[in-house]
């Protein structure tokens, strides 16, 4: 499946053309297309490469998944990798989705390898700015790098949140150690794959904001995506060492509560240890004081009850019960 739009001279003229009327458009100096291929084929994919001129190194990373957000240069075009994120509402896992994309003078194509991006998010932002349109490719690809980026943020955010839950559910009184032992590996599961997408990006936006790349009306535009992305990296170290300190606080507190339970049974070793010495005293085969006569068992009893009683109040004053 293809999506199309030409814009000539700033504006909107045409939209969800077929893709082989590109060529004769293309034609026009005042016209700029936009071509989206949704999970291309080989074939599909080197068709767009003849037509536009890509090379073949670009078209094979653009094939295959499993690549570094970056932008590289060629003599023609350039060909742009980044990633999309997106948070499952109910946990921490985090969908990626690659895109790639490439940049010529008159043509931005995007190719999109699963469902998971969105792609009429960007449609809308780029109708939300028709006045900027006069800046042709520039303009396409800031609104697709702003989209991706913000869901950068949106993303380190959802994470956050989800350990601020896990802080609560983590010193409650009756905690679910396995619950919060499962979500605090999901979540650094997910920062670590987080990071690996919005690292990189810090390159690719820096290249394009350099002087002269874009043009000048939309470099303050381009800084801004800039400034997120870097919002979007400190944010998401900071969540990282939350995790991590959740993880210690969480081995702290198991610690806490297996000290408190060996102390507890310990105590209780403790006062059972009394009758059964002085049971096991009485029952010796020799005389004793009481041998053999009712005030024996009464003296022993005694004994029992009060030591035991005595050493539960002495435990109980220290908190080991």
């Amino acid at each position: 499946m293809a999506r199309t739009r030409l814009y000539r001279n700033g504006t909107l003229v045409l939209e969800n053309f077929p893709a082989d009327d590109i060529s004769e458009h293309l034609t026009d100096p005042a016209s700029v297309v936009w071509l989206d291929l949704h999970r291309p084929s080989p074939n599909e994919l080197a068709m767009a490469g003849e037509q536009f001129g890509i090379h073949e190194l670009a078209l094979e990373d653009a094939l295959h998944q499993g690549q570094r957000p970056k932008l590289d240069r060629y003599c023609t075009h350039e060909f742009l990798s980044t990633h999309a994120v997106s948070i499952a509402p109910d946990s921490a896992d985090l969908s990626i989705s690659e895109i790639s994309a490439f940049l010529t003078g008159q043509a931005l194509i995007t190719i999109r390898k699963d469902d998971g991006f969105p792609i009429e998010d960007v449609v809308a932002r780029w109708d939300e700015s028709p006045d900027m349109a006069e800046h042709g490719v520039d303009f396409l690809l800031h609104g697709l790098l702003d989209h991706v980026v913000d869901g950068h943020v949106d993303a380190v955010q959802q994470l956050d949140d989800r350990i601020e839950d896990l802080e609560d559910l983590l010193f409650a009184e009756r905690q679910q150690m396995r619950t919060v032992n499962r979500r605090l590996y999901a979540l650094r599961r997910s920062l670590a794959r987080l990071r690996r997408v919005v690292l990189p990006m810090r390159e690719v936006v820096d290249s394009l904001v350099r002087p002269g790349r874009v043009t000048d009306p939309l470099v303050p535009y381009y800084k801004d995506v800039y400034d997120h992305v870097l919002r979007a990296i400190e944010w998401t170290e900071s969540v990282q060492d939350m995790v991590a300190s959740a993880m210690e606080s969480n081995l702290s507190v198991q610690s806490n509560r297996m000290n408190l339970i060996m102390k507890k049974v310990t105590s209780w070793a403790a006062i059972i240890a009394v009758p059964t010495a002085i049971t096991g005293f009485y029952g010796q085969n020799l005389p004793y004081p009481g041998f053999a006569r009712e005030m024996g068992f009464i003296t022993s009893t005694t004994a029992i009850v009060i030591l035991s009683a005595l050493l539960y109040v002495v435990f109980k004053r220290k908190d080991w019960l």
